[in-house]
């Protein structure tokens, strides 16, 4: 398993930002929580994917928005290897903004999951996109490189 580090350091940040916007901080804000100083340039270069994180800082940063950094990691790791476990990771943003029709039924349940609140990042597992090819007339491997190829073009 090889690890992009440009791509790695991105996920990394986006998954930062994602925690610290979730309890409604300003970087601002959640630079008044750390324990050491960090420039707000800093903090924004790390979400931004920019920067590299030393692990101790990393782990200042999760802890101050309560947070293990365990489980940030194992949300990074789930998302760049998702589908080394035969599963696919998929942003529902994706796929609502994709226009191929064969997806129509599967764009249909993600705009409701959205509209609902449902969480954007889901992941598939084979049972699953085997009912989802069904429902695409498609056959399970064509919608797995379909969806696989919407992953990819976020990243």
């Amino acid at each position: 398993m090889l690890i992009d580090t440009d791509i790695y350091q991105r996920v990394l940040g986006e998954e930062l930002r994602r925690l610290r916007t979730q309890r409604g901080w300003t970087r601002k804000e959640l630079g008044e929580r750390l324990q050491s100083g960090l420039s707000l340039q800093t903090l924004a270069t790390y979400e931004l994917g920019t920067r590299q994180c030393s692990v101790v800082r990393l782990a200042e940063l999760c802890l101050a928005m309560d947070e293990l950094p365990q489980n940030l990691l194992a949300r990074v790791h789930g998302r760049l290897f998702a589908r080394e476990a035969d599963q696919v990771r998929v942003d529902l943003a994706d796929v609502v903004a994709d226009e191929q029709p064969e997806l129509l039924p599967l764009r249909r349940w993600a705009r409701g999951r959205l509209a609902a609140g449902g969480a954007s990042d889901v992941r598939f597992d084979r049972t699953t996109l085997d009912q989802l090819a069904s429902l695409c007339d498609l056959r399970t491997e064509e919608l797995l490189t379909r969806l696989r190829n919407l992953s990819a073009a976020a990243l």
